[in-house]
């Protein structure tokens, strides 16, 4: 490690992931060519145990990696009564990096415009549609989600079972207007392990980030229920599906 790279990891007071949890990100990374040199990556941290998780690790790769890139971070507040993100402003700005706050009225604006969506549908375009902007606005060209595996295999079930399409989550691709690229650092990741991390170093978890999805069952958490028992016969489950999945994953385009 270079002086450079010892002074990176001074300025970021960040816990150091284990390599169980560094080595399939670090694998995703470099199979999907996800940051280069140069990368100005926007990481969007909803507070949940697996943004606050990967915040951690892109700072950890940020000091030894052989190549410089930038990492900040955008919080997207939708205003609701019975989720406050707004205690990790605080938290943020222990570790040093630009983060950038943005209060919206989602929840609001979806009981006025939502036409045959669910709420989770209609909330996820609005905050992505924020984040893009802010990205512009900053001059990021990355922008990083944490996303991973068991979420990817839940996706891809739900589009199975509900739309009768083969789709999922992709690892790493361009928008649409051709200047922002989206990755997913943690798609070799499980739950389990960000989980663990989270706990292990005490990271400060904002547990309910989708208060809508927390007030009735939905199809995502019948498809987790439907996995949760199905490793319990299969222990290689994830990798099967993994295999099944990853040439949906490496599409270059956005849907």
């Amino acid at each position: 490690m270079n002086g450079e790279q010892l002074q990176r990891r001074k300025s970021h007071r960040c816990a150091i992931p284990d390599k169980k949890l560094l080595r399939p990100v670090g694998t995703a990374i470099a199979d999907f060519d996800m940051i280069r040199a140069g990368d100005r990556v926007l990481l969007g941290l909803s507070g949940g145990k697996d943004s606050l998780s990967l915040l951690h690790i892109l700072l950890h790769l940020q000091a030894v990696a052989p190549i410089d890139f930038d990492v900040a971070a955008i919080t997207v507040d939708p205003m609701s009564d019975s989720f406050d993100p707004s205690p990790l402003k605080d938290y943020v700005r222990t570790l040093g990096i630009p983060y950038f706050y943005e209060s919206q009225p989602i929840m609001d604006l979806g009981k006025e415009h939502m036409d045959r969506d669910s709420y989770c549908s209609w909330c996820a375009r609005m905050k992505r549609g924020i984040m893009y902007t802010t990205a512009r606005r900053e001059g990021y060209n990355v922008l990083a989600l944490a996303q991973h595996l068991d979420d990817l295999a839940e996706s891809f079930l739900m589009s199975a079972f509900h739309s009768g399409q083969l789709r999922s989550m992709k690892a790493h691709y361009t928008i649409s207007e051709g200047d922002i690229r989206v990755i997913r650092p943690l798609v070799y990741t499980r739950e389990s392990s960000t989980a663990a991390f989270a706990r292990n170093a005490a990271l400060p978890v904002i547990s309910e980030n989708c208060p809508a999805c927390f007030s009735m069952p939905t199809q995502r958490q019948h498809i987790k229920e439907l996995l949760l028992a199905e490793e319990k016969q299969n222990s290689q489950l994830y990798g099967s599906i993994l295999t099944a999945i990853k040439p949906l994953i490496s599409k270059k385009n956005a849907d």
